[in-house]
């Protein structure tokens, strides 16, 4: 036998390296590059650094390709997590990992590999080219993945384009056991189709998922009576409906359906006016409506009859009623507006609010920790109100859209600054522009309340240096501070967009009122 010595090993290997044919890209990965690669596709060169530590080539036993090492799954499940694009392009890095992202587990994400849509926003041609070219892509990659099904999305629109062709993807053994499903498209994509497009029936194939998935998104369809009929979906977590046509009967017919249902997001959901919601498992709830389909009778009220879980309610968009009669848990609430004050009414319990004023109230609703509201300006009377009516508030987003009133205090507070003990640790000031209004606004609860951790202004590009900082630091008058703990943060954001949720999943998000534009 004959024995190497290692500088002998090393050549050796790089021998049989040399002889071994170099990566290719197959045919799913060029399937996946539709459009502009994000990155190189060769890895940049080591820093100098890493290269005097032996990473570039130097011959020690740190420049090994420790992560190339690693079992097959778990190099899968790392591929996995890239987008699919970015997931299909790892075949080139190597000859090792040639074969990873096929047998890895599938996530296949049609807006990933889609054209950005700046590119063709005044070219139907392009348009027109790139949905081709994502179709082709889709079924490409279906037919050569071999991995376990995990997240299959594409947008919806190839539902009233291409029926055939997505019964076919759906009948494909390649999303046997799928996880999540998505008929659904980024927000930034919606604005191409400046007209409703006609809603289109689900292939009678979705549904062949139902005892698997997770995560499911539906969109610009509409949901006959006869298809959820004996549906079950013992595993759905998050289920989201946009621009659907819908019945009531149906839509309670799926959540009751749905017994580890957490998360619901309906947008634009056509069909009838009033849904009562009952469900034991329910933590967080988004709703919008809409009026974009004349033809059709929209969602404009919600009466949440029982839901001991839930947790959150989220208001989206346009006027919208809710009326909450059991919901012991519900903690967060937002965004309440004055825009549509005659059109959006909160009922809970006790409690009538209409737009942002306090109609009637018994007894505080003492669940409610954290109180989103949106106004035409920033009014220190409306925010009192509310906090007689949640009074163990404990995080308040504001946004404003115009200075309005002065908000002067001092006199007309003083007796329930003495009485009332604001419990607010966090506070939000959205488009903060350093107005007096505003000063005055945020300084009421600088010098009052005791509890207060943190006060974030969000500023915009103008307003974001040192002299206006220190401007406010004076004006808000910090060194006069009720808690000494209390911490001022200027941030540079100046979003005009109302809340947003764009998929389901940003429902169980850690802060659903920050802005992820």
């Amino acid at each position: 036998m004959e024995l190497l010595c290692p500088s002998a090993k090393r050549r050796r290997s790089e021998d049989l390296a040399a002889d071994e044919p170099q990566p290719r890209a197959t045919e799913a990965t060029e399937a996946a590059n539709l459009g502009p690669a994000t990155q190189s596709e060769e890895p940049p060169p080591p820093p100098p650094s890493e290269a005097a530590a032996g990473g570039g080539g130097g011959g020690g036993e740190d420049d090994v390709d420790r992560i190339s090492g690693l079992p097959d799954a778990v190099l899968g499940e790392i591929v996995s997590l890239l987008s699919t694009k970015e997931a299909a392009r790892t075949q080139i890095l190597a000859s090792r990992w040639r074969h990873v992202w096929l047998a890895s587990p599938l996530v296949l994400d049609g807006t990933d590999l889609s054209t950005e849509p700046m590119a063709y926003r005044r070219d139907d041609k392009k348009f027109d080219a790139d949905k081709e070219a994502l179709a082709s892509a889709v079924s490409r990659i279906l037919s050569a993945h071999r991995g376990p099904a995990r997240r299959f999305c594409v947008p919806p629109h190839f539902l009233q384009d291409r029926p055939a062709t997505v019964d076919a993807w759906l009948s494909s053994p390649a999303l046997h056991n799928l996880q999540e499903l998505d008929f659904w498209e980024r927000n930034d994509m919606k604005y191409l189709y400046m007209q409703p497009s006609p809603l289109a029936s689900l292939p009678a194939s979705t549904f062949r998922f139902s005892a698997t998935l997770r995560v499911a998104t539906f969109g610009k369809c509409e949901l006959l009576d006869s298809s959820v009929e004996g549906i079950h979906f013992p595993h759905l977590k998050q289920l989201g409906l946009e621009d659907v046509s819908i019945s009531e009967g149906s839509l309670n017919t799926i959540i009751s359906r749905c017994p580890v249902l957490e998360c619901l997001l309906l947008k634009h959901i056509f069909g009838f006016g009033c849904l009562r919601i009952s469900s034991n498992s329910l933590k967080s709830i988004g709703v919008g409506a809409d009026r974009r389909r004349d033809n059709l009778q929209f969602l404009q009220e919600v009466i949440i009859v029982d839901a001991p879980c839930l947790e959150r309610f989220l208001y989206l968009g346009k006027p919208m009623t809710l009326t909450v009669i059991s919901a012991p848990k519900l903690e967060t609430l937002g965004c309440l507006d004055d825009e549509w004050f005659l059109h959006r009414r909160l009922v809970y319990d006790t409690t009538s609010i209409q737009g942002l004023k306090v109609v009637s109230m018994t007894t505080a609703l003492s669940n409610v920790k954290t109180l989103a509201i949106a106004s035409e300006f920033v009014n220190l009377d409306t925010v009192i109100e509310l906090m007689k009516c949640f009074p163990c508030l404990e995080k308040l987003y504001v946004k404003s859209r115009i200075s309005g009133r002065l908000n002067r205090w001092r006199r007309k507070y003083k007796d329930f600054i003495k009485s009332f003990d604001i419990p607010l640790k966090t506070i939000v000031l959205k488009q903060y522009r350093g107005i007096r209004s505003q000063v005055n606004f945020a300084s009421f609860f600088l010098l009052n309340a005791r509890e207060l951790e943190s006060m974030r202004l969000e500023v915009g590009a103008s307003d974001c240096n040192e002299a206006f900082f220190a401007e406010q630091y004076a004006m808000l008058q910090m060194e006069k501070r009720a808690s000494r703990g209390a911490r001022l943060h200027f941030i540079k954001k100046l979003c005009t967009h109302p809340m947003y949720v764009d998929h389901v999943r940003e429902l169980s998000v850690a802060d659903p009122f920050e802005c992820r534009c």
